[in-house]
């Protein structure tokens, strides 16, 4: 679906995603996974060859295909569930970096798998995750993220095969001569509004659409992130709040597909920080039976906005990394629920211990959940001496 000039334009920008996800630079021998679907095959070669140009050296590892995953999930005993296969540990503790191309061949395939099983693959996961996160922290690792269209992720989202792949081109600027310059000055523009985000001391934020009347707590000592490589692409600033203050309704009005079910118009209610009240209009039970997945599931992880000015993604992609990005006419607001992203503490993260991030609030589980909300709205953060300031409206920040 992409030529080969812009498959190598978007090798080219996933490299610089992977090499500004990371505040140290690489060293020739470091080591890179580079996990690919089935369908992402020509750019995985892309990227392969860029990175040995580097003197770097990938391992190309082919994620499960649909009938793979769906034997899985429905053959696997409880042993098999939760197996870890000999030398993950050590291939994780000893990377330096990773890319995901996603390339999805279904999008549905789980839909007739019980949720628990997937949650409980899911758990066993987590020390494996918990290890990159370990070493993201200590600044010993990055990664990056992005997708290629695929006939699947078309269908559901509605469009044709070439339309679809022009949403991916234009979102990642492939038709410039330089996109790589242009994702340099986007970056930029963000570390601007994020560090007047910062200076912003809210005791909370208060959230306003149509649907949304939500309180959020930003914490203590936080930092805004976003637009830092780690997602291609990624147009949104984002912070992980202190979960206990979340208070209100939020309503998703964006669809998400997530373990093969599709999910619509979503609405929780928050109090003292946790999800005390559910409802869907497709897929209610199983939003459910995610946000029961462990304690923090049904917390806030993340809060995020992203400005219509620096997104061109304008439809619905059936895939989270585009559809958390969406600019449209509003921009978007979301959260997610379940685990928090600890690079959001205003300090060294490696520092932090899990009673250390317990205490600033920073919510801890297998979950990471994003759900969107797409409608005109208005966000202020509420001041220590009672004032209010307009940070977003009209879908784009007040800066």
């Amino acid at each position: 679906m992409l030529t080969r000039p812009q498959l190598e334009k978007y090798a080219d920008v996933l490299v610089w995603g992977l090499t500004t996800s990371r505040a140290e630079p690489y060293k020739p021998g470091d080591v890179i996974l580079v996990q690919y679907e089935l369908a992402a095959i020509k750019l995985a070669e892309a990227v392969y060859a860029k990175l040995l140009a580097r003197g770097l050296n990938p391992v190309p590892r082919l994620a499960l295909t649909p009938a793979m995953e769906s034997a899985f999930y429905g053959v696997a005993d409880e042993a098999q569930l939760v197996f870890q296969a000999p030398g993950q540990v050590e291939l994780n503790e000893n990377l330096h970096g990773a890319m995901h191309l996603l390339a999805p061949d279904s999008l549905t395939h789980l839909s007739g798998v019980d949720p628990k099983r997937i949650a409980t693959a899911a758990l066993a996961r987590k020390p494996l995750r918990d290890i990159l996160v370990g070493r993201e922290e200590r600044g010993e690792f990055g990664w990056t993220l992005c997708l290629y269209p695929t006939a699947e992720l078309a269908a559901k989202a509605g469009m044709t095969k070439k339309e679809y792949a022009a949403q991916v081109i234009a979102a990642c600027f492939l038709k410039d001569a330089d996109p790589v310059a242009r994702w340099s000055k986007l970056y930029e523009d963000a570390r601007e509004i994020k560090a007047w985000l910062g200076s912003i001391k809210a005791e909370y934020l208060h959230v306003e659409s149509a649907n949304v009347d939500l309180k959020v707590t930003p914490g203590a000592k936080r930092r805004w992130l976003g637009l830092s490589g780690h997602n291609i692409p990624s147009f949104e600033i984002f912070t992980s709040p202190d979960w206990r203050g979340t208070t209100g309704r939020y309503y998703a009005d964006q669809l998400s597909y997530r373990s093969g079910n599709l999910v619509g118009g979503v609405r929780l209610t928050f109090a003292n920080g946790q999800v005390t009240e559910i409802a869907a209009e497709q897929g209610e039970q199983f939003v459910r039976k995610q946000l029961a997945m462990d304690p923090g599931a049904s917390r806030l992880g993340e809060f995020s906005l992203t400005d219509r000015r620096f997104s061109r993604i304008d439809k619905f992609m059936a895939n989270t990394l585009y559809d958390e990005n969406f600019g449209g006419a509003n921009g978007n607001c979301h959260v997610a629920v379940g685990s928090s992203y600890s690079d959001t503490y205003d300090g060294d993260p490696a520092s932090l211990d899990a009673a250390a991030k317990a205490d600033l609030g920073f919510n801890d589980s297998a979950l990471h959940w994003d759900l969107v909300n797409t409608e005109p709205k208005r966000v202020r953060a509420h001041l220590a001496d009672g004032r209010d300031v307009t940070i977003y409206e009209d879908g784009q920040f007040a800066y």
